[in-house]
């Protein structure tokens, strides 16, 4: 019940001008932030996107409110014809959440609008309930908040700003914000106190969701995060070291000078599958593959930990690489957690300079000599996992002293097909040819690849045959 407040105001009609600004910034400024909302909403299961769907919704429900308040404020309060009832206001509309009251101390009257019966869940045909008895609406808890508040106005002056929860007859319970103040009478005394009380439940309500979707997305921020470093720590503890010539316990074959370099993904979050391993067998003779295991996280690096793992094992109790393949598909159909992958899996005897080698669907490696490159022709074998008893055949080359031999996974060219790929990296053969280290050949590859930015890891393998 504002008639006090607007008692002996001068007209505002030429303040209107302004106010119509106002609504027009505001009705624009929501147009932008509901066109921000409808892009939110294209991946509903993005956490980040639901968290700024929820904010979105929330900034369009508040703009809505302050278009509207600027709206009463330009128009003033409604006033029904004489003689006639006030209209009721429609329910959901934003008068509906806007109610008024004002409490004579003097005359113990008080008078409530037609709004504030509607938010409070009474009836209207029901005399407004007195300070005394106003509390006995609000949720017991909020009860002593409410009480300190209309004492602090009453008997200090001080305006009301809160919010207590009110428990409707019909068992609803709504969320309300009241602001008020004292009216003095003219020997300072506290004549009465109104208050303008706002159903803010559907406000509240978006809000809880803006708090509950950021604490999801931060959430999976923290897992993320967690999962990315114990994804990185595993990586590192089982491959060798990403830069540098790789180093063996022995000291490693003499006729081979190896190294090899891991690239990550262009998203430091999609940690791989991907592997490169050279080892040193008790016969002298040496093992060097490279894989790919298909998706990312720690469970995929866990896999390729597990592949690994049994490859070496095996490898050193002398398992051929066809065989060796085989095995590994098992383990990989297997496996409690299905996935796929690709190796390719090299032994080299520097006795008589034979390279044998298998392959599950991975590129072939690259042969470098005399400043050409080419290919080696793949034997069969399927992708690892891709199907049950799956038998891989083997290969043979003769390698000779300067002879560079290149295994790398797919990820090395960014976006590119298997055989363009392979084309650029045998564009690289006069620089390899006058490279005098595998240590500098990884450069110039990584030179050449590693700053595209690419949707998934890689991995790049260099063996130099070195003269006897």
């Amino acid at each position: 019940m504002p008639s006090h407040v607007f008692e002996g105001r001068p007209d505002r009609s030429r303040e209107h001008g302004a106010v119509d600004a106002l609504i027009s910034q505001t009705r624009r400024l929501r147009g932008e932030v509901d066109a921000v909302r409808r892009e939110a909403a294209a991946d509903r299961s993005d956490p980040a996107g639901r968290w700024q769907r929820a904010l979105c919704d929330l900034a369009v429900r508040q703009l809505n409110d302050l278009q509207a308040h600027l709206a009463q404020l330009r128009d003033g309060p409604p006033r029904p014809p004489a003689g006639t009832a006030r209209p009721e206001p429609q329910r959901g509309s934003l008068l509906s959440r806007v109610g008024s009251a004002e409490w004579n101390l003097l005359t113990d009257e008080a008078s409530w609008s037609a709004e504030l019966y509607q938010i409070l869940g009474r009836d209207p045909a029901t005399p407004p309930l007195s300070l005394d008895e106003l509390p006995s609406l609000i949720h017991p808890d909020d009860q002593p908040m409410l009480t300190a508040m209309v004492t602090d106005c009453l008997v200090d002056g001080k305006p009301i700003d809160g919010e207590f929860r009110v428990v409707r007859a019909d068992g609803g319970a709504r969320q309300v914000h009241m602001m008020g103040e004292p009216v003095l009478a003219a020997d300072g005394s506290t004549a009465s106190m109104w208050a303008v009380l706002r159903d803010v439940s559907e406000l509240r309500r978006s809000q809880r969701v803006v708090r509950e979707t950021r604490d999801s997305l931060q959430r999976q921020r923290h897992l993320a995060q967690t999962e990315h470093r114990l994804a990185v720590e595993l990586q590192e503890a089982v491959l060798p070291p990403w830069r540098g010539s790789l180093r063996f316990p022995h000291g490693g074959p003499a006729s081979l000078d190896l190294a090899a370099h891991y690239l990550p993904s262009s998203s430091t979050a999609l940690i791989g599958g991907d592997w490169y391993d050279a080892l040193e067998l008790a016969d002298g003779r040496t093992l060097l593959s490279v894989g790919d295991l298909t998706g990312h996280g720690v469970t995929v690096t866990s896999g390729m930990a597990m592949l690994l793992g049994a490859l070496r094992g095996m490898a050193v109790a002398g398992t051929r690489p066809g065989r060796l393949m085989g095995w590994l598909n098992q383990l990989l159909d297997a496996s409690v957690q299905p996935a796929l992958g690709s190796a390719v899996c090299c032994l080299y005897d520097a006795a008589d300079h034979t390279l044998t080698w298998a392959q599950a669907g991975h590129p072939a490696p690259l042969l470098f000599r005399d400043g050409t490159g080419r290919a080696l022709t793949p034997p069969d074998g399927v992708l690892l996992g891709a199907t049950s008893g799956a038998c891989y055949e083997q290969a043979e080359e003769r390698l000779r002293p300067g002879d560079l031999l290149l295994l790398h996974t797919d990820g090395l060219v960014p976006r590119r097909s298997r055989e363009a790929a392979t084309s650029r990296l045998l564009a690289l053969a006069p620089r390899f040819a006058e490279a005098r280290a595998a240590q500098d050949c990884v450069r110039i590859a990584v030179e050449e690849f590693g700053v595209a930015p690419r949707e998934d890891d890689a991995c790049l393998l260099v063996a130099r045959v070195d003269a006897p």
